[in-house]
């Protein structure tokens, strides 16, 4: 419906997942479940990032923003789906629709910026390690997830009024669960050339590019991890990745999955079903990714009210890695220098073995005096007692 004809319509026919009775209450509990867990995972994920001083890093400073705007995401479609399949009633109003396919739109475009900005902030802490705190500054933070929040707003603006130019039928049936901006588009009954054209040029260059920046920041921690020689510390340097890694396989799988459904499969239900993947599934689960895996975020969350079960996840438990700890680091104290037994060098008054003592010998003494120093001694104790107190 254009802002100037069409004014005695003003409603559209959302169709959702299916017109079954006996399937709706099932539908209900089960999203209804699903937005419960979405919102209070993401929510515990802000609340420990402000509390816990310890996550006040960018990396978890990202995170609770990414945490923020799929609470925002969910709570765009969600509610109103659910409130159509408990009351069944499909209508939405032209603004209502009109309004849902802005935030949509702008919440999607977020998700795909921050990702890419995450993945910026690996490419920092792995390749630059040393200069990680120069560069990563809180002002910089900021004006990345500010630059985000701007080309989102812009880019769903641009497609908001690009939408309002286009007229509408007097009975339009949307076969999904939300306002699709494509589905909008596509039932528009008149010219919709200039309409696609911006759609998919700027879709695709708001996707490529943080798509690209993506690959780009991963090729170069790829790179510089195979220059680790240590396998702990690959291993470390990856484990740091996973969780991201994890959620922007997930994030772009679903999208394209969505946009492969559309249009290899005639039937529209199919592309509403592939939809709750990015919309729903992927929200979801982004807290028990990024919370799981991570010792940090599990122990400022277990530190809330009503939370303290998440410290049985957490292995091994207290007592156990501290008397492991203990047995480890007893096992490999050094016996007392004045009492251990040196074998015997070259040049050595006890060598009698052939040929010139070697050079390493000549620097053995050094290195005795340097291990008996009082200095060393004490940043083994410092050392000992920091593993002892982590433990514990």
């Amino acid at each position: 419906m254009g802002p100037g004809n069409n004014t005695g319509f003003s409603e559209f026919l959302l169709w959702g997942f299916s017109e079954e009775p006996e399937v709706q209450s099932f539908f209900f509990g089960m999203f209804l479940s699903m937005y419960l867990v979405t919102v209070s995972g993401n929510l515990l994920i802000i609340l420990a990032t402000i509390t816990d001083s310890h996550l006040h890093t960018p990396m978890y400073f990202f995170l609770s923003n990414l945490s923020f705007i799929d609470i925002c995401l969910t709570t765009t479609t969600m509610p109103k789906m659910m409130v159509n399949i408990q009351a069944q009633i499909r209508v939405i109003t032209y603004a209502g629709c009109l309004t849902q396919m802005y935030f949509f739109v702008l919440f999607v475009g977020l998700d795909d910026f921050l990702l890419a900005v995450m993945a910026y902030d690996r490419f920092v802490a792995i390749c630059h390690p040393l200069n990680y705190l120069a560069i990563m500054k809180p002002q910089f933070c900021v004006l990345l997830v500010l630059g985000s929040w701007t080309m989102s707003a812009l880019h769903s603006l641009l497609q908001s009024l690009m939408l309002l130019r286009l007229s509408f039928g007097k009975h339009l049936e949307i076969p999904h669960f939300f306002c699709d901006l494509d589905l909008m588009i596509q039932l528009s009954c008149s010219d919709k050339f200039l309409n696609e054209i911006v759609l998919y040029f700027a879709a695709g260059l708001l996707a490529v590019g943080p798509f690209t920046g993506i690959i780009y920041s991963y090729s170069k921690i790829f790179s510089s991890v195979q220059g680790i020689s240590s396998g702990h510390g690959k291993y470390k340097a990856f484990s740091t990745c996973a969780s991201h890694l994890t959620v922007v396989s997930l994030f772009y799988c679903s999208c394209l999955g969505v946009y492969l459904s559309s249009t290899a499969s005639p039937n529209p239900h199919s592309s509403a079903t592939v939809s709750v993947m990015y919309t729903v599934v992927t929200p979801m689960l982004n807290p028990f990714i990024y919370s799981l895996r991570n010792k940090e975020m599990m122990k400022a969350a277990a530190a809330r009210p009503g939370y303290a079960w998440l410290r049985s996840l957490q292995r091994p438990g207290p007592a156990l890695a501290s008397a492991s700890c203990r047995r480890i680091l007893d096992r490999s104290r050094p016996a007392p220098y004045a009492t251990a037994a040196r074998p015997a060098t070259p040049g050595s008054a006890r060598y009698s073995g052939p040929g010139p003592a070697p050079a390493s010998a000549a620097a053995s003494p050094d290195v005795s005096r340097a291990i008996r120093s009082p200095l060393f001694e004490a940043l083994v104790t410092v050392a000992v007692n920091e593993i002892l107190l982590r433990c514990g």
